[in-house]
């Protein structure tokens, strides 16, 4: 049997603060505003995460410089590389771009942004 929560209800106003009727066009509904608190706590575990933009960067230089030629090593281990080097730069950047973003307070920018983990 669900339990029966103490919620004092009080009635909707009849009249706008402008002394119009509430049925105008011009009012907006209370349940369409949306304004989320900010999120304060750090994500430290996706900002640990962002550790991972300077192993990308290496791996992508390292698969350059076998595309190059400037390396002696097997051309297809350049093709490894470049994937995991992918793999490991995209979400670094994206973590380290809205951490500091938000740590700056750049508009539209917070820490709620970056996913948790």
């Amino acid at each position: 049997m669900p339990t029966r929560r103490n919620v004092q209800y009080s009635p909707l106003p009849t009249e706008n603060k402008n002394g119009g009727n509430v049925n105008e066009a011009n009012v907006v509904d209370l349940q369409f505003i949306y304004a989320p608190k900010p999120q304060r706590k750090l994500p430290w575990k996706s900002i640990t995460l962002a550790n991972f933009l300077p192993i990308g960067i290496s791996l992508l230089s390292l698969s350059y410089f076998i595309f190059s030629n400037h390396m002696e090593v097997d051309g297809s281990l350049a093709y490894g590389l470049l994937f995991q080097g992918i793999l490991a730069f995209l979400p670094g950047y994206y973590d380290t771009q809205v951490a500091y973003y938000s740590w700056r307070g750049a508009p539209g920018y917070t820490f709620s942004s970056i996913p948790d983990y």
